[in-house]
């Protein structure tokens, strides 16, 4: 395989030479559209967010609910328009179903569950309680910024653990999509780390996913291409 197919650009001989040309997924690869889910409900320290498998499960925001209707209309439109999304993929937690679901009813897909992909379990401060942490200047969240780990928080989920099953739940997708464009419905933290090992950046490079933005890996098999991170224009600027 040439160079030129191997990263998914296709150069031919015009009369004036060999012109650039757009990049197109070689055939076989997987195009995995990361969405991070709407805006979730606010944290009441009065009452804590349910838990799902020790990890706080709060529904949409009503302002969440919006962003999810504008990203099911406009992936929506590029699907009619040639850009096929061939299977969508949430993660256990209910803010990513509910994300999915406007996009899901307008393609007629049943989202697929993928566990792995759910988020960093940040121990201690679950239930809505790393909120109220970053809100009063806890010194760990400082930490966490500093040392680009999340398992400084007490009794959080280990760093490789976390990098382990978010890479193995990416893979498992990957293996069954040969050749198509999915997408998946996961969380800041999980975008943030499947970008940092795609890359090799540092660990919290793309830790700044905004609620219901899209960005784009392409697997090649042996190694992953960021096409693009946090797009967010299908939402109403602030």
């Amino acid at each position: 395989m040439s160079t030129g197919e191997s990263d998914g650009r296709h150069a031919s001989r015009s009369p004036e030479g060999f012109r650039q040309a757009r990049f197109r997924p070689p055939s076989g690869s997987t195009t995995l559209l990361l969405v991070r889910h709407g805006e979730s409900a606010a944290a009441d320290p009065d009452r804590p967010f349910d838990l799902v498998d020790g990890h706080g499960d709060p529904p949409l925001h009503p302002d969440g609910e919006l962003q999810s209707e504008a990203l099911g209309e406009r992936l929506a439109i590029e699907h009619d328009a040639g850009e096929t999304i061939d299977a969508i993929y949430v993660t256990t937690l209910r803010r990513t179903a509910q994300t999915a679901g406007p996009l899901a009813r307008r393609l007629g897909l049943v989202p697929a569950v993928e566990p792995d992909l759910r988020e960093v379990h940040l121990g201690d401060w679950e239930g809505g309680r790393f909120r109220e942490r970053v809100a009063a200047g806890d010194p760990i969240v400082a930490r966490i910024f500093a040392e680009e780990r999340w398992d400084v928080v007490p009794g959080a989920e280990r760093y490789e653990d976390f990098d382990a099953r978010t890479e193995r739940g990416l893979a498992r997708i990957v293996a069954a999509n040969p050749g198509r464009r999915v997408v998946v419905v996961v969380h800041g933290g999980v975008i943030g780390q499947l970008l940092h090992r795609a890359t090799g950046s540092s660990p919290f490079a793309f830790a700044g996913a905004d609620n219901a933005s899209i960005s784009e890996l392409v697997d090649l098999g042996q190694r992953r291409i960021l096409r693009r991170f946090n797009d967010t224009a299908h939402l109403r600027q602030e």
